[in-house]
């Protein structure tokens, strides 16, 4: 954790993809508490692997994982968990199964307050716990088209039930979508419509390079080495999202190099934004000294420019040598032979490849099966 925070890094997430072995706990309560006095944000990614639209043991076993996630969350001061639904098991998509995931949801609600509400005894031990409020239930877009969480199913629960937050897995979006997010417009109407949805300024987000087929995920990459690039999602927060609140996490293979890649993308798109600013102020500083409109200006700037580039091409091109007439009446006894020099084409030098974020914990959890749901 050190290391990260030395990054320049202002979160990560805990991966608790299966179970939480109890040996565990004593260093998420030391991480909750390196966090708590620095400031730094720690969330946790609940079990990949769940059935809440299982039958009643399906989902008493996703529910005991989950609980373990839950403990650990308030150990390690999580202001979010991170949760899947999965398979959409003998129902179809619709009504019915978004009703039955927020039935579900529900309950994993009121077990996280009742978790940090549960013993003052224990809040010199777990300060966070009083003096902040429960960690927020993320729902994840699903990258699949067999596993229920689609956006659309996404926003309809977290619209309904309190409490929860939309987690926007943009890679999963991405392959579901066909290779639907391009460009920094692609972004906007992405957060419009989660905004128009469900009226949040809130996001939580992952990113990462996907390989994708048929609108399904096949495997995270590296940012580069995939067709969903992230710079014109930095262009739109920097251009376009002054408005948004965004958790932002590397999903990547590799995590802190793709944290650190998205942060320099974020910092250059910051750059641009003061360059032409600055460029703009210039402009209307000169426009008002020549009393015309900045439009004017900016077109008469761009005559220069092309003026310019019109004569460095034409003094790039070669001039045509002189052709002498030949005097048939007199010779010259030693014609001088001129070397006609060729230019050596230069050679470009090769160019050089440029090439981040949390620690997975995977962990053993011993679960008595019941007939009635845990909670």
């Amino acid at each position: 954790m050190d290391d990260i925070i030395s990054l320049g890094l202002e979160t990560m997430e805990v991966q608790t993809v299966r179970m939480v072995a109890p040996q565990h706990f004593e260093q998420y309560w030391q991480a909750g508490v390196l966090a708590h006095k620095t400031g730094f944000e720690m969330n946790i990614h609940g079990p990949y692997y769940s059935e809440l639209l299982g039958d009643r043991l399906q989902r008493n076993r996703s529910l005991a994982k989950i609980e373990a996630a839950l403990q650990a969350a308030k150990t390690i001061n999580a202001r979010h968990v991170t949760l899947h639904a999965g398979h959409y098991g003998d129902m179809s998509r619709g009504q019915a199964a978004n009703e039955q995931v927020a039935s579900v949801f529900k309950g994993i609600v009121q077990r996280i307050h009742d978790i940090w509400n549960d013993d003052e005894e224990i809040y010199p031990v777990f300060p966070w716990l009083k003096e902040g409020t429960p960690a927020k239930i993320g729902v994840e877009t699903s990258g699949r088209q067999e596993l229920w969480g689609s956006l659309e199913e996404v926003l309809e629960v977290v619209n309904h039930v309190e409490g929860t937050i939309p987690v926007l897995n943009l890679a999963h979006i991405h392959a579901r979508g066909h290779g639907r997010l391009r460009t920094s417009e692609d972004y906007g109407e992405l957060f419009d419509q989660v905004r128009e949805t469900i009226g949040t300024k809130e996001f939580y987000c992952h990113f990462s390079g996907v390989e994708h087929r048929m609108g399904n995920a096949m495997h995270y990459t590296q940012i580069k080495k995939s067709d969903l690039n992230f710079e014109p999602l930095a262009e739109f927060i920097i251009e376009e999202g002054a408005w948004l609140d965004m958790t932002l996490i590397s999903d990547s293979p590799l995590l802190e190099h793709d944290a650190m890649y998205m942060v320099q993308n974020i910092e250059r798109a910051r750059h641009r934004q003061l360059e032409r600013k600055a460029r703009e102020d210039r402009r209307k500083a000169l426009a008002a000294q020549a009393n015309i409109t900045p439009e004017e200006m900016a077109a008469r700037e761009a005559e220069v420019a092309a003026a310019r580039a019109k004569d460095a091409l034409a003094k790039a091109q070669p001039a045509e040598p002189a052709k002498k007439e030949a005097e048939p009446e007199e010779k010259e006894k030693a014609p001088a032979k001129k070397e006609e020099k060729k230019e050596e084409p230069k050679k470009k030098a090769p160019a050089k490849k440029s090439t981040k974020k949390e620690e997975a914990n995977e962990d053993l959890f011993e679960v008595e099966e019941d007939d009635d749901d845990l909670f």
